[in-house]
């Protein structure tokens, strides 16, 4: 039974819905008295909207802003004190791999590896979560869920009672994406600090939807500059994503900026992006299944015609032949004025065939070469003779502003990975926009989801030979429980995104790195040659490490408000429940040393000590150091160079004539060493 509402309407809310119906460029965001968002009226535009002529106001200028802007710029500059903590146990090669993955809040992380990798990041990719109108908002300082919202908005009260339901005020007002400015706050210092990361020539890429793709649009221009804006990608999703009763959404976007447009324009000034053509693995698969059918060549090559006036083929256009090498298509052996007019002998119709308008462009001497490579496609009726350009030899192309890949689920790893998410972006995709970049780049992707991007970078290095390595954020989000991946034991979103990792590092390693298929060969012999099987060195590890709570005691950030009564237990700086690996990882944060390198922990007289990158840093976070392991650190060389950092514990010494005199030790063997305690 329908309950009366027991309250008169909120008039104000439902005229200032009106006005938006009439003007909506002049209904705003802004934050009421308690800090919750609202929509409200900009009286200062409504004044110009009704006037002819200009209404004095505030200096116009061009710019994006929204409730808590500035906020989210303090956030994005302000200090942590966190850490990173390894954990090996769920890792991959912990001690050898060049691979990152890192659990925890993306702010927090992006904050901590700042100073390590400034300027070293070739490519970052992020898919950040849309603002859907869904239950869940990504979890920051700006986040809001649900109930939140409408008690914030006024949809409901403190008990849950709604409050509005007039159809039009919530469509209007919520939006689906209910607003905006808290996902501009959550997405804006996210961007700031991801610039930092980009190299001179480094690229990001962004997906989005519909719904913020302008306002993204406008903070890209903001952070990166609109000068440095390379393109708009859309990427056709063959799939519908909402019941609209007016178009069926079946497409997202993709923004490109660059660090440095000119850098990248003259590192790129003879050697343009190239990329794989789309769905190639699917149209040879195509091909390869029309074989084993039994048809013709003639029967293929006219049901590839038909197949090609589909968008998703259209970059195989006129590849309708095939020979022993593979599928080729017809190019053209004139178009020049006063080439070659010797005729060429036609083997099909045992005579010369016609010359081209002009000649031909090639030489005698060429054309022979030609003719006896059977690279030549000859016409029984007399057409004339054109030159066989193959598909694997021409597989790469400049990448379009359209992009369509295969949207069927890869379930061969584990059907887990597609189910958190709405709409999980294709392994295709991403291996096509880091093919773009350098085959030894690092890449990150700071919303990793369920790590496509860790799967196409080793997938891409097993094809081509590539040495690219990545960094993985994500967040420890849970699963639905009725999703197949909560069934499955996994409870949260980065719990999939490292299973996948391990199983497509294995997958990858057992197919030797080479493209294959479960159902059909997608190549022929020719084709195959352009596959590089991969290195026994490929790099299918990742290092886990986790966002935690500083290794370092309170007292050791305010020592000045341990009070006296309190200092017996405040000798030791370190939290109690911390390793010395946790304790070397906060070392390495605070040195800026790449926290891939190898990492060797060896007992040199009874002492633990690790031995990061050989020489570049040395720990030792025992307690009770002498002057004899002191000693022996300092004369410790490798290719003839000695330590470059050395870290020791502040209250790990024997004495204070220990720590004093490891001082004097090592400026006398070891000058060069830094020297430093925690």
């Amino acid at each position: 039974m329908e309950k009366l509402k027991m309250h008169s309407p909120n008039l104000t809310d439902g005229n200032i819905a009106r006005i938006r119906e009439l003007f909506p460029g002049c209904v705003t965001e802004a934050r009421d008295e308690s800090g919750a968002l609202k929509l409200t009226v900009d009286f200062d535009q409504l004044k110009q909207e009704l006037s002819d002529s200009i209404v004095e106001g505030p200096q116009e200028r061009y710019h994006l802003n929204w409730p808590g802007k500035r906020e989210a710029l303090l956030t994005a500059n302000a200090p942590i004190a966190k850490t990173l903590r390894p954990c090996r146990e769920e890792s991959v090669d912990f001690d050898t791999t060049k691979n990152l993955f890192i659990e925890g809040d993306n702010l927090d992380a992006l904050k901590l590896l700042q100073e390590t990798y400034l300027g070293k990041v070739k490519m970052i990719y992020i898919d950040p979560p849309y603002n859907t109108g869904n239950d869940f908002i990504y979890e920051d300082d700006f986040s809001v869920d649900k109930d939140e919202f409408e008690l914030a908005s006024g949809v409901r009260d403190k008990e849950g009672n709604q409050l509005f339901d007039e159809e039009r005020w919530k469509q209007n007002s919520s939006s689906k994406g209910r607003f905006h400015s808290d996902w501009l706050s959550m997405l804006y210092p996210r961007l700031r600090l991801a610039k930092n990361y980009l190299s001179d020539d480094g690229v990001i890429f962004v997906s989005i939807d519909d719904t913020e793709c302008a306002r993204l649009k406008v903070m890209l221009d903001e952070v990166f500059g609109e000068s440095n804006f390379i393109a708009e990608i859309i990427r056709n999703t063959n799939s519908s994503k909402n019941q609209s009763l007016f178009v069926s959404v079946s497409h997202e976007y993709c923004f490109i900026y660059c660090r440095d447009i000119s850098f990248l324009q003259q590192k790129h000034a003879d050697a343009k992006w190239s990329v794989p053509k789309n769905n190639v693995e699917e149209y040879l698969k195509r091909v390869n299944r029309m074989k084993s059918d039994g048809m013709s060549a003639d029967q293929i090559t006219e049901e590839l015609k038909i197949l090609t006036n589909y968008p998703r083929f259209i970059d195989f256009t006129n590849y309708w032949y095939f020979d022993y090498r593979g599928l080729y298509r017809k190019g053209d052996l004139g178009g020049v004025k006063k080439g070659n007019m010797i005729p060429l002998f036609n083997p099909l119709r045992n005579c010369d065939d016609a010359v081209p308008p002009g000649g031909f462009r090639y030489n005698k001497e060429k054309l022979e070469e030609l003719v006896r490579e059977d690279r030549i496609h000859f016409h029984e009726e007399g057409s004339l003779p054109t030159i066989k350009r193959y598909l694997h030899e021409n597989i790469g192309q400049r990448p379009k502003s359209i992009m369509s890949d295969d949207q069927r689920p890869d379930y061969s790893l584990m059907k887990e990975f597609a189910t958190p998410f709405d709409n999980p972006k294709q392994l295709a995709f991403i291996k096509r926009i880091l093919s773009v970049g350098d085959k030894s780049g690092l890449a990150m992707d700071f919303f990793a989801g369920s790590s496509t991007t860790a799967h196409a970078v080793m997938q891409l290095n097993a094809e081509d030979g590539g040495n690219r390595k990545f960094i993985m954020v994500q967040l420890p989000e849970p699963c639905d429980e009725q999703s197949e991946a909560f069934k499955a034991g996994y409870k949260t979103i980065a719990e999939i995104s490292k299973e996948r990792i391990r199983r497509a590092g294995m997958k990858i390693k057992d197919e030797g790195g080479k493209l294959k298929d479960e159902e059909s060969n997608l190549f022929s012999e020719a084709d195959n040659s352009s596959v590089i099987p991969h290195p026994s060195s490929l790099d299918t590890g990742f290092r886990v490490l986790k966002i935690d709570s500083s290794n370092m005691a309170e007292v050791y950030y305010t020592s000045d408000a341990v009070k006296q009564e309190e200092l017996f237990n405040a000798v030791d700086n370190i939290k109690p429940d911390r390793t010395p690996e946790d304790l070397l990882f906060q070392v390495l944060l605070d040195a800026g040393v790449d926290l891939s390198l190898s990492i060797r922990r060896e007992i040199i007289q009874g002492y633990s000590v690790f031995f990061v990158d050989e020489n570049a840093l040395v720990a030792c976070f025992d307690t009770d150091v002498n002057e004899e392991l002191v000693r022996e650190l300092a004369q410790f060389r490798s290719y003839d160079m000695p330590i470059r950092k050395i870290v020791f514990r502040d209250n790990g010494f024997a004495s204070d004539a220990v720590k004093i005199n490891a001082e004097q030790i090592f400026r006398q063997l070891s000058p060069e060493t830094e020297m430093k305690a925690i």
